[in-house]
This record gives C-alpha cells, sequence and structure tokens, in this order.
C-alpha cells in the first residue's frame, strides 16, 4: 500500500467510491484532498504574467512595461498556502521525491510551447551544493521534458529573503554558457514568479546577443 507524499495517509482510505470511478489512479502518489487544496490560476488573470484576480495589466507588469520590458509569462497554480508550503517541503527541506507531484500539469502545459528551446533557470554553484539539487530542472526531469541549460549563476541573496523592492532592482547574476549557436525561440522555466525580476534579468541577457522571442514559464504565480 502506498500513503499520499503530501499528507501521509493512505492513498486507498483516502479516495472516495466516486473518485474511484471518476478520476481513476491517484496521481503522482497524492490524494485528491491535498490536490485539491493547490489553486489554478483564475480565468480573469493579468495578460501578460497570469497573476490571478486582475483585469488588466498588474502592478508588476505595468512596472516592466513602463521601463520598455515586455512580459510573456505563463503559470499554472496561484501561490497560495499550500503552494508555499509544498516548496518549503521540495526547496528548503530537500524532499526531492515531490518534483513529481505536477509532472503531468506541467507535461500538458508546456506541450503549448513544441517549437520553443526549454531553458530553465539555473542556480548557483554554492546554492546547488547547498541544496544538492535545483528545483526547476527536478520538475522538467519529472515530466520527462527535454531541456537545455544555456545559463549560469553567481550566488547572491536568496530571491525568499528580500522585499518586493529589492526583487525589483536586483543586479545581474546571470549569465550565458555560450553566446553562439543561441536558439531563436526560447521558453524560459523557473518555479516561482513573483515580481519577474529574474525573467528579466535572463530575458535582457538572450535580447543582447541579437533579437530573441522569448516567453516565460513557471509552475506558480
Amino acid at each position: 500500500m502506498s500513503n499520499c507524499l503530501l499528507c501521509t495517509q493512505n492513498l486507498k482510505t483516502r479516495q472516495t467510491f466516486s473518485e474511484l470511478i471518476f478520476f481513476g489512479k491517484t496521481q503522482s502518489g497524492v490524494c485528491h484532498d491535498c490536490l485539491a487544496t493547490f489553486e489554478k490560476i483564475a480565468e480573469q488573470h493579468c495578460p501578460y504574467c497570469f497573476k490571478s484576480g486582475e483585469e488588466g495589466s498588474c502592478k508588476d507588469c505595468h512596472y516592466w512595461l513602463s521601463q520598455g520590458k515586455s512580459v510573456s509569462h505563463t503559470a499554472i497554480f496561484q501561490y497560495n498556502e499550500a503552494m508555499a508550503a509544498y516548496f518549503s517541503r521540495y526547496k528548503f527541506q530537500g524532499d526531492y521525491v515531490l518534483r513529481k507531484i505536477f509532472a503531468r500539469e506541467i507535461k500538458e502545459a508546456i506541450a503549448d510551447f513544441s517549437d520553443y528551446t526549454i531553458v530553465p533557470i539555473p542556480l548557483s554553484q554554492e546554492r546547488l551544493e547547498e541544496r544538492g539539487f535545483n528545483q526547476v530542472t527536478g520538475l522538467l526531469e519529472a515530466a520527462k521534458i527535454p531541456y537545455q541549460e544555456l545559463l549560469g549563476k553567481r550566488d547572491s541573496k536568496k530571491q525568499s529573503s528580500k522585499s518586493r523592492e529589492e526583487r525589483l532592482e536586483t543586479e545581474q547574476t546571470f549569465y550565458l554558457l555560450d553566446e553562439k549557436n543561441l536558439p531563436e525561440k526560447i521558453l524560459l522555466i523557473d518555479d516561482i514568479y513573483t515580481t519577474g525580476a529574474t525573467i528579466q534579468l535572463v530575458t535582457s541577457l538572450f535580447m543582447k546577443t541579437g533579437q530573441k522571442e522569448i516567453k516565460t514559464f513557471s509552475l506558480a504565480r
């Protein structure tokens, strides 16, 4: 017998008869009760970054657009309490098996970008050694999505410890591993989109090498 990866209760006892009839086997080792705590992005959202509940451009996108920068982002879930708890366990407590939970949703969402080269946001070497894995490539590998590692990152203050103002003013810490033969259509992948500062830093690197078509994606917004 197997247990839910999030609440640890037995999966069979957590499934109702109707769930077994209509949903079949529980996906990714998580019970339906736990899956229900994650909120999908609402139909009404910012057209640029997918922030839920926005009729037009959100505060963050208004800032980037006023700076002459473009935003073309897609996300699946809202960053709610359940998602915060998930990332706390996955990223900061190192529960690597949790990379599998959203594999199906990620694979289905990224299928819409079949002609783009998938490029994950990297960790610095220091952070990678501290954590033991890159949470972004973990999500992609669980979903069996091929990607190219085109970026490096110097060590800096953790994004999770910065204020909104500090995030928006973040200095460039990323660099290209090779500026030659870069793909023309790139889909940057991150785990969480907060203000868009990280995405903008990386996008600017690619744009400096010539006009590229760059879109971005994250599990949560």
